[in-house]
């Protein structure tokens, strides 16, 4: 009997200027991508993604250490105790000394990201910024820089590996401890929010779609689209109609009158609210750990 053992999802949301990059001159530039028709597109890195998760969900307490050479996980930090690197998995060196090989061990991640990118092209937009009100407090000239700028849609994918949650060679936790992981990292995921420059983003769903399946692969995962604020509900059909494990297995999600087909939306994918898709998806979740016992 096939458990259903992959968790994926795809979220669409609306989010400005959310990650930079190193910066050029007093230019501080966006992450972006270029596409083969020169369009740019600027993304939200999975890394940074996942430290937004692990700070909002107080899992960054994971005991870490140099005297390997690198700043890495601390080889006594285990899956029972961090839940941190449970799900995104780790890499620890231990040198080689009198008492002990030396070496080092992985856990490849077990909750996947894909990076955040935009649905809408960048145009070069930029932001004006000095420190005029400071500077003239002191007389003092004031500094100029410039930030690029772009407020679009991005669109990301979440791939959960269910059997793997919570093993780790011979170490296993609790199935209600697996499932409690999951479903408080879906939790954050529903109302993700990321800090930068003085401005708190949100990041929870406008759109999203996805289920627990036979297979692992994250279906939905550049699929979606946004054209002129429409959802591309004819593809995400045609991905449905492909498999019958797709279709009978996917909740879609959309937030009431932010897309000008709502309407389409909701009929032709069954389209639900963004809040009962995250209680079906902790309900699988429960079923898949239930099931496991």
């Amino acid at each position: 009997m096939m458990k259903n053992e992959g968790l994926t999802f795809t979220i669409v949301f609306l989010a400005e200027s959310a990650n930079y990059g190193e910066g050029v001159g007093n230019i501080t530039t966006l992450k972006k991508m270029t596409r083969g028709n020169y369009e740019q597109y600027s993304y939200i890195s999975r890394q940074a993604m996942r430290y937004n998760i692990v700070q909002q969900l107080k899992w960054d307490n994971t005991p870490v250490d140099g005297k390997s050479g690198v700043v890495q996980f601390a080889p006594s930090a285990t899956i029972k105790d961090y839940p941190e690197i449970d799900l995104f998995g780790y890499m620890k060196t231990v040198a080689k000394d009198d008492t002990q090989a030396g070496g080092a061990s992985t856990r490849s991640a077990v909750v996947r990201l894909s990076n955040a990118i935009a649905l809408e092209p960048y145009q070069s937009d930029l932001e004006f910024l000095t420190n005029m009100g400071l500077a003239s407090r002191c007389g003092q000239n004031n500094a100029i820089a410039q930030s690029e700028i772009h407020r679009s849609y991005y669109a990301y994918t979440v791939a959960i590996d269910l059997d793997r949650i919570g093993i780790d060679g011979a170490l296993e936790i609790s199935q209600e401890e697996k499932a409690g992981r999951v479903k408080v990292f879906l939790d954050a995921v529903h109302y993700l929010y990321r800090d930068i420059k003085g401005r708190r983003e949100n990041f929870s769903p406008l759109f999203i779609i996805g289920g627990r399946y036979n297979r692992k692969n994250p279906f939905f995962e550049n699929r979606v689209r946004v054209e002129k604020n429409k959802i591309n509900v004819s593809t995400l059909r045609e991905v449905l109609e492909e498999d019958k494990d797709i279709e009978n297995n996917t909740v879609v999600g959309v937030m009431t009158n932010i897309f000008d087909n709502d309407q389409e939306i909701r009929e032709e994918l069954n389209a639900t609210t963004v809040g009962k898709v995250f209680d079906h998806l902790k309900e699988e979740v429960e079923k898949y750990y239930g099931e496991s016992n």
